[in-house]
């Protein structure tokens, strides 16, 4: 296919199975993957070198319908939590909340 041209036909999403830390409970309840403090996203990224921040939080008033989902973590750039192992988090589970004016991985803990 041409470059710039675009497909109508479907290319079928493929189920991967990995295990990840759950987010076991998310307190910023203006996220639009939150409904009653449970994350629904697939997956989430947290942090970066200075903040162990939540990259896939965003305020929405519409929220996700997918609850039957419960987000893991998929990528945590925070190497200098305890948890981060090659860029991925070991923790069993986290928790997410607002602090300050952040929404931050609360189960950060410094090497």
């Amino acid at each position: 296919m041409p470059v710039g041209t675009t497909s109508s036909r479907r290319i079928p999403m493929k189920n991967i199975v990995i295990e990840m830390p759950t987010v076991a409970s998310c307190l910023a309840t203006e996220c639009a993957y939150n409904v009653n403090e449970d994350c629904h996203a697939r997956a989430i990224t947290v942090g970066n070198s200075l903040h162990a921040g939540c990259d896939t939080f965003f305020s929405g008033s519409e929220h996700t319908r997918a609850v039957q989902r419960t987000a893991g973590v998929g990528a945590c750039k925070s190497k200098e939590c305890e948890f981060n192992q090659d860029l991925e988090c070991m923790a069993d589970s986290i928790t997410v909340a607002p602090h300050g004016k952040a929404v931050d991985c609360m189960t950060y803990a410094p090497r």
